[in-house]
């Protein structure tokens, strides 16, 4: 085991310390010179580097540079600054120890009791499209080096990482120092600042550094070769060896999805997904309330076209799209989704992936609706809509965008797999398997209702007629009771629609239910080993039928 062994009985006890002398070094100047003021004032010695010291010091505050301190000046275009026994010696000494005390007497090192250091912006490099190269120079060594160092060494040493927090150091100061307490707590949101930012550059490199290594390879020459990445590298390259994943509490829920489990919400940096939509009125969201909402928004903008998904239980029970140019396009696909299942709309989810409009709000105003989410509301839709005490209107951002991937929690672990999307989807691949070739606008259908089957949860049938759903089963055990529950909620609507499976029919069992409630085409992947019996029930009625070759499972 390594590390000093002293035991605690021998350490004296050290809770409020006096603040003599400070290291500040931040990239964040936001607060410094107020900062700066304050420990001059208190007589605190403050040493910093490079922009820091000349910010301080342009402000009339006397500064010692750290270079008088290491005897060593700054080098390597800045890379080289604190790296130095003269101020990590004064630093991690616990003075709790009298032989630390005296090693320092010994050395002729000063201690610090206070560490202020923020990091080099790399998060805000990376985003903001810059080469390779420059991002990389942003990756600190030195400072995540002093933060770790200071908040290990929290018995002796406050390091604050945030300016948020110099309020709280000030304060202390002119109270006659630190306690253990403040010390702790500061310590705390250190090693959390710094495990972040080594999270945000593992991601980074993850996802660019192959391709650097290849630019790299070409502005070298032919002489100069790297070893190709085969398939399964490339699936290594998409899944990590470790997942870092950074999220930060954003609220306390009133409960999870029923009243006794506790449940909060946690938003991911960078997200542009439902954890960032804007309330703009209602009661505050529940845990239930996300999960139906991200689903509707999944399902809606499955669509290029304007679309409107309802959701209740995380299932679709209307999903509907409109030609772009037709008037008030939204507002039509909201009623044609409505249609679907007003039943199961109240008290729903509604999600739209175009601006709410004022004829929208009209229908939705005479409707129980939970939330309605959408990339924009007109300020006629927003006026009548806030009528409703109990409507919550989420605002998404303007660049929403779904993760590439997804993650499902299971007891010990975590899968993770790609985002099942519709990227390059076109019908053109299927092979049509029985019956005649259907015309556009059946296929229009068939595609609208293969696209709307992924958002279903699996045992999925959804039947569909004009770019609307007409009868959804959902989630059943067994292919044949969707088929059922399909039929039954669409009625007569069944006669003359279209039919899609999310996988194969097992066996022609499921398929004539459809059949028997006048389906005129189907669309689902094939793959079983019963496909010939169920081709023959198709042709048998007369029926197209296409074979996608892959699957929409969704659990």
């Amino acid at each position: 085991m390594s590390g000093h062994t002293n035991a605690p009985s021998s350490y004296r006890n050290r809770d409020q310390i006096v603040i003599e002398r400070a290291l500040i070094s931040v990239s964040d100047k936001s607060g410094l010179v107020e900062l700066a003021a304050a420990l001059k004032a208190d007589g605190v010695e403050i040493v910093s580097t490079g922009s820091t010291a000349a910010t301080i010091r342009a402000a009339g505050i006397d500064v010692t540079d750290v270079a008088a301190v290491t005897g060593f000046p700054e080098s390597l275009d800045g890379r080289v600054k604190t790296l130095h026994p003269g101020v990590h010696a004064g630093i991690l000494a616990d003075l709790r120890l009298e032989t630390h005390e005296a090693q320092l007497t010994e050395l002729g090192i000063k201690a610090f009791q206070l560490v202020v250091v923020n990091l080099y912006p790399f998060v805000e490099t990376a985003l903001s499209g810059a080469e390779p190269a420059d991002v990389i120079e942003q990756v600190d060594i030195g400072g995540p080096a002093l933060v770790r160092a200071s908040a290990k060494n929290h018995a002796n040493v406050a390091i604050v990482v945030d300016p948020a927090n110099y309020g709280e150091i000030i304060a202390a100061v002119a109270d006659g120092g630190s306690t253990l307490k403040l010390r702790q707590k500061l310590a705390s949101l250190a090693f959390e600042h710094t495990a972040d930012y080594d999270l945000s550059v593992s991601a980074w490199f993850t996802e660019n550094v192959y391709d650097q290594w290849q630019d790299d390879t070409e502005a070298l020459g032919e002489d100069v070769t790297f070893s190709t990445i085969d398939d399964d590298d490339e699936e290594e390259s998409t899944f990590p060896a470790g997942l870092g994943i950074e999220v930060t509490r954003d609220a306390i829920l009133r409960y999870g999805e029923n009243s006794h489990q506790a449940a909060a919400l946690y938003v991911g940096e960078g997200g542009r997904g439902i954890a960032q939509a804007k309330q703009l009125h209602g009661k505050e969201m529940s845990y239930n309330n996300y999960v139906d909402a991200d689903a509707a928004v999944r399902a809606a903008f499955d669509f290029s076209e304007p679309a409107v998904a309802i959701v209740k239980h995380a299932n679709p029970c209307g999903i509907a799209v409109a030609k772009p140019n037709a008037p008030d396009a939204i507002a039509s696909a909201h009623l044609r989704a409505h249609a679907c299942d007003p039943i199961s709309a109240f008290g729903g989810v509604i999600a739209a992936n175009r601006v709410v409009t004022l004829g929208m709000a009209e229908t939705i105003s005479e409707i129980f609706t939970e939330v309605l989410v959408a990339p924009g509301f007109e300020p006629a839709a927003v006026e009548l809509l806030t009528k409703k005490k109990n409507i919550r209107l989420l605002e998404l951002p303007a660049d929403y965008e779904r993760s590439s991937l997804e993650l499902h929690q299971i007891s010990g672990g975590l899968l993770v797999q790609e985002t099942d999307s519709f990227e390059g989807f076109s019908s053109a691949g299927w092979t049509l398997v029985a019956g005649p070739e259907v015309d556009a606008a059946t296929r229009a259908d068939l595609e609208f209702a293969w696209k709307s089957c992924r958002s279903v949860k699996s045992n999925a049938i959804l039947l569909a007629h004009a770019g609307a759903s007409v009868g959804v089963g959902m989630g059943q055990v067994n292919r044949v009771d969707s088929c059922h529950l399909a039929v039954s909620r669409a009625g007569e609507r069944a006669e003359g629609s279209v039919a899609a499976s999310d996988a194969f029919f097992p066996f022609a069992d499921g398929l004539e239910v459809l059949l028997d409630a006048g389906v005129a085409a189907v669309v689902q992947p094939g793959g079983s080993v019963r496909d010939p019996e169920v081709i023959a029930a198709a042709t048998a009625a007369g029926v197209s039928m296409y074979f996608t070759g892959e699957r929409h499972f969704f659990h």
